[in-house]
Protein backbone atom coordinates (compact mmCIF):
# COMPACT_ATOMS: atom_id res chain seq x y z
CA UNK A 1 0.00 0.00 0.00
CA UNK A 2 1.11 3.48 -0.72
CA UNK A 3 0.85 6.28 1.75
CA UNK A 4 -0.68 9.60 0.80
CA UNK A 5 2.75 11.12 0.90
CA UNK A 6 4.17 8.48 -1.46
CA UNK A 7 1.15 8.83 -3.73
CA UNK A 8 1.57 12.53 -3.89
CA UNK A 9 5.11 12.17 -5.10
CA UNK A 10 3.99 9.87 -7.92
CA UNK A 11 0.90 11.95 -9.00
CA UNK A 12 1.28 14.64 -11.58
CA UNK A 13 0.97 18.20 -10.29
CA UNK A 14 -2.40 18.76 -11.99
CA UNK A 15 -3.92 15.73 -10.27
CA UNK A 16 -2.53 16.81 -6.91
CA UNK A 17 -4.13 20.27 -7.36
CA UNK A 18 -7.53 18.73 -8.21
CA UNK A 19 -7.38 16.49 -5.17
CA UNK A 20 -6.59 19.37 -2.85
CA UNK A 21 -9.49 21.40 -4.30
CA UNK A 22 -11.92 18.52 -3.82
CA UNK A 23 -10.88 18.13 -0.19
CA UNK A 24 -11.33 21.90 0.35
CA UNK A 25 -14.82 21.89 -1.16
CA UNK A 26 -15.79 18.98 1.01
CA UNK A 27 -14.69 20.81 4.15
CA UNK A 28 -16.59 23.97 3.09
CA UNK A 29 -19.73 21.97 2.39
CA UNK A 30 -19.58 20.47 5.85
CA UNK A 31 -19.15 23.93 7.39
CA UNK A 32 -22.19 25.30 5.49
CA UNK A 33 -24.29 22.30 6.53
CA UNK A 34 -23.40 22.95 10.16
CA UNK A 35 -24.26 26.69 9.77
CA UNK A 36 -27.63 25.81 8.27
CA UNK A 37 -28.43 23.53 11.14
CA UNK A 38 -27.89 26.38 13.63
CA UNK A 39 -31.10 28.49 13.76
CA UNK A 40 -31.46 31.88 15.49
CA UNK A 41 -34.52 32.12 17.78
CA UNK A 42 -35.43 35.76 18.35
CA UNK A 43 -36.96 36.76 21.70
CA UNK A 44 -40.06 38.95 21.33
CA UNK A 45 -42.31 41.12 23.44
CA UNK A 46 -46.01 40.32 23.13
CA UNK A 47 -49.41 41.41 24.41
CA UNK A 48 -52.39 39.12 24.82
CA UNK A 49 -55.78 40.18 23.52
CA UNK A 50 -58.40 39.97 26.24
CA UNK A 51 -62.16 39.97 25.85
CA UNK A 52 -63.49 43.33 24.71
CA UNK A 53 -65.17 45.30 27.46
CA UNK A 54 -68.78 46.39 27.43
CA UNK A 55 -67.79 50.06 27.51
CA UNK A 56 -65.08 52.34 26.23
CA UNK A 57 -63.89 55.82 27.10
CA UNK A 58 -63.99 58.96 25.02
CA UNK A 59 -61.80 61.87 26.02
CA UNK A 60 -61.56 65.33 24.46
CA UNK A 61 -59.57 68.37 25.49
CA UNK A 62 -61.01 71.83 25.88
CA UNK A 63 -60.68 75.00 27.91
CA UNK A 64 -62.53 76.42 30.88
CA UNK A 65 -64.92 79.24 30.02
CA UNK A 66 -67.53 81.27 31.86
CA UNK A 67 -71.06 80.14 31.19
CA UNK A 68 -71.93 83.73 30.23
CA UNK A 69 -69.56 85.93 28.24
CA UNK A 70 -70.69 89.41 27.22
CA UNK A 71 -69.34 91.21 24.17
CA UNK A 72 -69.87 94.83 25.20
CA UNK A 73 -70.08 97.64 22.67
CA UNK A 74 -71.14 101.28 22.49
CA UNK A 75 -74.74 102.11 21.73
CA UNK A 76 -73.55 104.98 19.54
CA UNK A 77 -70.89 105.24 16.85
CA UNK A 78 -67.73 107.26 17.37
CA UNK A 79 -63.98 107.40 17.79
CA UNK A 80 -62.59 105.79 20.93
CA UNK A 81 -60.78 108.34 23.07
CA UNK A 82 -60.18 106.31 26.26
CA UNK A 83 -59.80 102.67 27.27
CA UNK A 84 -59.79 102.23 31.02
CA UNK A 85 -59.39 98.43 31.43
CA UNK A 86 -56.97 95.72 30.38
CA UNK A 87 -57.32 91.96 29.96
CA UNK A 88 -57.61 90.30 33.36
CA UNK A 89 -59.07 93.31 35.18
CA UNK A 90 -62.07 92.68 37.43
CA UNK A 91 -65.08 94.93 36.85
CA UNK A 92 -68.25 95.70 38.81
CA UNK A 93 -71.59 97.14 37.65
CA UNK A 94 -71.22 100.80 36.66
CA UNK A 95 -67.46 100.72 36.01
CA UNK A 96 -66.51 102.74 32.91
CA UNK A 97 -64.59 100.55 30.48
CA UNK A 98 -64.06 102.96 27.55
CA UNK A 99 -65.25 106.25 26.05
CA UNK A 100 -65.86 107.64 22.57
CA UNK A 101 -65.71 111.28 21.47
CA UNK A 102 -68.90 112.96 22.73
CA UNK A 103 -68.48 116.39 21.10
CA UNK A 104 -71.14 115.92 18.43
CA UNK A 105 -73.58 114.44 20.92
CA UNK A 106 -73.13 117.36 23.33
CA UNK A 107 -73.81 119.77 20.47
CA UNK A 108 -76.98 117.81 19.76
CA UNK A 109 -77.99 118.38 23.40
CA UNK A 110 -77.54 122.12 23.04
CA UNK A 111 -79.61 122.12 19.85
CA UNK A 112 -82.36 120.17 21.59
CA UNK A 113 -82.32 122.59 24.54
CA UNK A 114 -82.71 125.56 22.17
CA UNK A 115 -85.59 123.85 20.36
CA UNK A 116 -87.28 123.18 23.69
CA UNK A 117 -86.93 126.80 24.74
CA UNK A 118 -88.48 127.94 21.45
CA UNK A 119 -91.30 125.44 21.87
CA UNK A 120 -92.03 126.70 25.39
CA UNK A 121 -92.22 130.29 24.09
CA UNK A 122 -94.60 129.15 21.40
CA UNK A 123 -96.80 127.51 24.07
CA UNK A 124 -96.88 130.76 26.03
CA UNK A 125 -97.84 132.73 22.92
CA UNK A 126 -100.56 130.24 21.99
CA UNK A 127 -101.86 130.31 25.56
CA UNK A 128 -102.22 134.12 25.46
CA UNK A 129 -103.97 133.95 22.10
CA UNK A 130 -106.33 131.29 23.40
CA UNK A 131 -107.26 133.35 26.46
CA UNK A 132 -107.82 136.45 24.34
CA UNK A 133 -110.11 134.48 22.03
CA UNK A 134 -112.12 133.20 24.99
CA UNK A 135 -112.60 136.75 26.34
CA UNK A 136 -113.72 138.08 22.96
CA UNK A 137 -116.09 135.13 22.51
CA UNK A 138 -117.57 135.71 25.96
CA UNK A 139 -118.28 139.30 25.01
CA UNK A 140 -119.79 138.21 21.70
CA UNK A 141 -117.08 140.13 19.85
CA UNK A 142 -115.34 137.15 18.18
CA UNK A 143 -117.02 134.22 16.50
CA UNK A 144 -116.76 130.70 17.87
CA UNK A 145 -114.59 129.60 14.93
CA UNK A 146 -111.88 132.01 16.06
CA UNK A 147 -112.03 130.51 19.56
CA UNK A 148 -111.69 126.99 18.19
CA UNK A 149 -108.74 127.97 16.00
CA UNK A 150 -106.94 129.50 18.99
CA UNK A 151 -107.54 126.34 21.04
CA UNK A 152 -106.12 124.16 18.29
CA UNK A 153 -103.03 126.39 17.96
CA UNK A 154 -102.53 126.12 21.71
CA UNK A 155 -102.76 122.30 21.65
CA UNK A 156 -100.35 122.15 18.71
CA UNK A 157 -97.81 124.30 20.56
CA UNK A 158 -98.02 121.99 23.59
CA UNK A 159 -97.40 118.93 21.37
CA UNK A 160 -94.37 120.58 19.80
CA UNK A 161 -93.04 121.41 23.24
CA UNK A 162 -93.43 117.76 24.33
CA UNK A 163 -91.62 116.61 21.18
CA UNK A 164 -88.77 119.03 21.86
CA UNK A 165 -88.56 117.73 25.45
CA UNK A 166 -88.31 114.14 24.23
CA UNK A 167 -85.63 115.12 21.70
CA UNK A 168 -83.64 116.70 24.54
CA UNK A 169 -83.89 113.54 26.64
CA UNK A 170 -82.79 111.46 23.66
CA UNK A 171 -79.80 113.75 23.03
CA UNK A 172 -78.78 113.45 26.69
CA UNK A 173 -79.03 109.67 26.46
CA UNK A 174 -76.74 109.74 23.42
CA UNK A 175 -74.16 111.59 25.49
CA UNK A 176 -74.40 108.98 28.27
CA UNK A 177 -73.96 106.22 25.71
CA UNK A 178 -70.52 107.56 24.84
CA UNK A 179 -69.34 105.79 28.02
CA UNK A 180 -69.14 101.97 27.92
CA UNK A 181 -70.04 100.61 31.36
CA UNK A 182 -70.00 97.14 32.88
CA UNK A 183 -73.35 95.64 33.76
CA UNK A 184 -72.27 92.70 35.98
CA UNK A 185 -69.34 91.48 38.03
CA UNK A 186 -66.76 89.72 35.92
CA UNK A 187 -63.30 89.60 34.38
CA UNK A 188 -62.18 91.25 31.14
CA UNK A 189 -61.11 88.46 28.79
CA UNK A 190 -60.63 90.30 25.50
CA UNK A 191 -60.10 93.79 24.07
CA UNK A 192 -61.44 94.07 20.53
CA UNK A 193 -60.87 97.80 19.83
CA UNK A 194 -58.44 100.41 21.07
CA UNK A 195 -57.91 104.16 21.35
CA UNK A 196 -58.19 105.99 18.03
CA UNK A 197 -60.35 103.37 16.36
CA UNK A 198 -63.72 104.39 14.98
CA UNK A 199 -66.37 101.85 15.93
CA UNK A 200 -69.96 101.46 14.89
CA UNK A 201 -72.96 101.13 17.14
CA UNK A 202 -73.02 97.67 18.72
CA UNK A 203 -69.51 96.64 17.63
CA UNK A 204 -67.79 94.49 20.29
CA UNK A 205 -65.14 96.48 22.14
CA UNK A 206 -64.61 94.59 25.41
CA UNK A 207 -65.45 90.98 26.34
CA UNK A 208 -66.34 90.28 29.98
CA UNK A 209 -66.67 86.80 31.49
CA UNK A 210 -69.44 87.03 34.07
CA UNK A 211 -68.75 85.62 37.52
CA UNK A 212 -70.62 82.43 38.31
CA UNK A 213 -70.81 78.95 36.83
CA UNK A 214 -67.86 77.74 34.76
CA UNK A 215 -67.93 75.33 31.86
CA UNK A 216 -65.59 73.37 29.60
CA UNK A 217 -66.12 73.63 25.86
CA UNK A 218 -64.94 70.71 23.74
CA UNK A 219 -65.14 69.89 20.02
CA UNK A 220 -66.61 66.45 19.26
CA UNK A 221 -66.49 64.83 15.79
CA UNK A 222 -69.69 63.62 14.21
CA UNK A 223 -68.72 59.98 14.77
CA UNK A 224 -69.08 60.41 18.55
CA UNK A 225 -71.58 63.27 18.90
CA UNK A 226 -74.44 60.80 19.39
CA UNK A 227 -72.81 59.76 22.69
CA UNK A 228 -73.18 63.27 24.15
CA UNK A 229 -76.64 64.30 25.25
CA UNK A 230 -77.67 67.10 27.66
CA UNK A 231 -77.62 65.74 31.21
CA UNK A 232 -74.94 63.07 30.60
CA UNK A 233 -72.46 62.78 33.49
CA UNK A 234 -68.76 63.01 32.60
CA UNK A 235 -65.41 63.40 34.35
CA UNK A 236 -63.30 66.56 34.08
CA UNK A 237 -59.57 66.52 34.78
CA UNK A 238 -57.14 69.43 34.51
CA UNK A 239 -53.63 69.69 33.13
CA UNK A 240 -52.58 72.15 35.86
CA UNK A 241 -53.46 69.69 38.66
CA UNK A 242 -53.74 65.99 37.82
CA UNK A 243 -55.27 65.32 41.26
CA UNK A 244 -58.21 67.62 40.58
CA UNK A 245 -61.04 65.56 39.06
CA UNK A 246 -64.61 66.89 39.02
CA UNK A 247 -67.95 65.46 38.00
CA UNK A 248 -69.38 67.45 35.12
CA UNK A 249 -72.63 67.37 33.23
CA UNK A 250 -73.28 68.01 29.55
CA UNK A 251 -75.37 71.19 29.40
CA UNK A 252 -75.49 72.08 25.73
CA UNK A 253 -74.77 70.37 22.41
CA UNK A 254 -74.48 72.44 19.25
CA UNK A 255 -77.19 71.76 16.70
CA UNK A 256 -74.84 72.10 13.71
CA UNK A 257 -71.21 71.37 12.94
CA UNK A 258 -68.55 74.04 12.59
CA UNK A 259 -68.05 74.98 8.93
CA UNK A 260 -64.27 74.56 9.06
CA UNK A 261 -63.51 71.81 11.57
CA UNK A 262 -66.77 69.87 11.02
CA UNK A 263 -66.97 69.25 14.77
CA UNK A 264 -69.79 69.95 17.21
CA UNK A 265 -69.35 72.28 20.19
CA UNK A 266 -70.29 70.65 23.49
CA UNK A 267 -70.45 72.60 26.78
CA UNK A 268 -69.98 70.75 30.08
CA UNK A 269 -71.07 72.41 33.33
CA UNK A 270 -68.66 72.17 36.30
CA UNK A 271 -69.35 72.41 40.03
CA UNK A 272 -68.14 75.56 41.75
CA UNK A 273 -64.49 75.03 42.72
CA UNK A 274 -62.04 77.86 43.46
CA UNK A 275 -59.18 75.84 41.95
CA UNK A 276 -60.78 75.98 38.51
CA UNK A 277 -59.76 79.16 36.72
CA UNK A 278 -60.80 80.60 33.38
CA UNK A 279 -58.64 79.47 30.49
CA UNK A 280 -57.35 76.29 32.16
CA UNK A 281 -56.89 73.24 29.94
CA UNK A 282 -59.32 70.45 30.81
CA UNK A 283 -59.97 66.93 29.56
CA UNK A 284 -63.51 65.59 29.46
CA UNK A 285 -63.82 61.81 29.76
CA UNK A 286 -67.08 60.00 29.02
CA UNK A 287 -67.96 56.33 29.32
CA UNK A 288 -69.93 55.03 26.34
CA UNK A 289 -71.22 51.62 25.33
CA UNK A 290 -68.81 49.55 23.27
CA UNK A 291 -71.34 48.49 20.66
CA UNK A 292 -68.62 47.76 18.09
CA UNK A 293 -66.57 45.51 20.43
CA UNK A 294 -63.27 47.24 19.80
CA UNK A 295 -60.02 45.79 21.13
CA UNK A 296 -56.95 47.92 21.77
CA UNK A 297 -53.32 47.29 20.89
CA UNK A 298 -50.23 49.48 21.40
CA UNK A 299 -49.35 51.77 18.53
CA UNK A 300 -45.96 50.03 18.30
CA UNK A 301 -47.74 46.76 17.37
CA UNK A 302 -49.25 48.25 14.21
CA UNK A 303 -47.46 47.41 10.96
CA UNK A 304 -48.12 47.84 7.24
CA UNK A 305 -47.67 45.46 4.35
CA UNK A 306 -48.65 46.02 0.72
CA UNK A 307 -50.53 49.15 1.74
CA UNK A 308 -52.66 47.28 4.31
CA UNK A 309 -52.58 47.64 8.06
CA UNK A 310 -51.62 44.44 9.86
CA UNK A 311 -50.05 42.95 12.98
CA UNK A 312 -47.69 40.06 13.66
CA UNK A 313 -49.17 37.29 15.78
CA UNK A 314 -47.43 34.36 17.46
CA UNK A 315 -48.64 30.76 17.15
CA UNK A 316 -48.47 29.33 20.67
CA UNK A 317 -47.90 25.73 19.49
CA UNK A 318 -45.12 26.32 16.97
CA UNK A 319 -43.73 29.58 18.39
CA UNK A 320 -43.68 31.08 14.90
CA UNK A 321 -44.72 34.50 13.64
CA UNK A 322 -47.55 35.06 11.16
CA UNK A 323 -48.90 38.28 9.66
CA UNK A 324 -52.59 39.11 9.99
CA UNK A 325 -54.59 41.89 8.34
CA UNK A 326 -56.70 44.03 10.68
CA UNK A 327 -59.23 46.86 10.43
CA UNK A 328 -58.39 49.95 12.48
CA UNK A 329 -61.38 51.78 13.99
CA UNK A 330 -59.57 54.81 15.37
CA UNK A 331 -56.48 56.02 17.18
CA UNK A 332 -56.44 56.98 20.86
CA UNK A 333 -53.95 58.39 23.32
CA UNK A 334 -53.27 54.86 24.61
CA UNK A 335 -52.97 53.01 21.32
CA UNK A 336 -55.12 51.76 18.45
CA UNK A 337 -58.72 50.52 18.41
CA UNK A 338 -59.09 47.43 16.21
CA UNK A 339 -62.57 46.41 15.06
CA UNK A 340 -61.72 43.32 12.95
CA UNK A 341 -58.90 40.78 12.69
CA UNK A 342 -58.08 39.94 16.32
CA UNK A 343 -59.67 37.45 18.69
CA UNK A 344 -59.52 36.85 22.42
CA UNK A 345 -56.27 35.12 23.43
CA UNK A 346 -54.21 36.16 20.39
CA UNK A 347 -50.57 36.98 21.07
CA UNK A 348 -49.52 40.12 19.22
CA UNK A 349 -45.94 41.29 18.75
CA UNK A 350 -45.80 44.66 20.53
CA UNK A 351 -42.27 45.79 19.61
CA UNK A 352 -39.76 45.33 16.81
CA UNK A 353 -42.33 44.60 14.10
CA UNK A 354 -39.87 45.79 11.43
CA UNK A 355 -37.71 42.71 12.14
CA UNK A 356 -40.52 40.17 11.79
CA UNK A 357 -41.11 37.85 8.85
CA UNK A 358 -43.50 35.02 8.05
CA UNK A 359 -42.80 31.74 9.95
CA UNK A 360 -39.96 33.36 11.91
CA UNK A 361 -39.09 31.26 14.96
CA UNK A 362 -39.38 33.31 18.18
CA UNK A 363 -39.12 32.81 21.90
CA UNK A 364 -42.18 33.95 23.84
CA UNK A 365 -41.72 34.78 27.53
CA UNK A 366 -43.76 32.77 30.01
CA UNK A 367 -46.85 34.32 31.55
CA UNK A 368 -45.15 35.47 34.76
CA UNK A 369 -42.14 37.03 33.06
CA UNK A 370 -44.38 38.66 30.48
CA UNK A 371 -46.44 40.45 33.10
CA UNK A 372 -43.35 41.44 35.03
CA UNK A 373 -41.73 42.74 31.87
CA UNK A 374 -44.53 45.29 31.24
CA UNK A 375 -46.25 43.01 28.72
CA UNK A 376 -49.93 43.52 29.47
CA UNK A 377 -53.21 41.98 28.51
CA UNK A 378 -55.05 44.59 26.46
CA UNK A 379 -58.73 45.15 25.82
Amino acid sequence: MFSLKTLSHRMPSVIRLALVSAIGLGVAACSEEKAEVKQVVRPVKVVEIAKAGDSRKLDYSGSVKARTEMNLGFRVAGKITERLVDIGDRVTPGDVLARVDSTDYQLAVKTAEANLAAAERAVETADLANRRAEQLFDKNVAPKSQLEQAALSHDQAISQRDAALSALDQAKNQVSYTELKAGQNGIVTAINADIGQVVGSGAAVVTVAVDGEKEVQIAVPESDIAEFRPGKTVKASFWADDKLILDGKVREVSGSADQQSRTFAVRVSLPNDPQVLLGMTATIEADVSNANSYVSIPLSALAEKDGKQMVWTVDRDTATVHGRDIKVADFTGDGVHVSEGLDTGDLVISAGTQFMSENLKVRVPNQQSALADTDQTVR
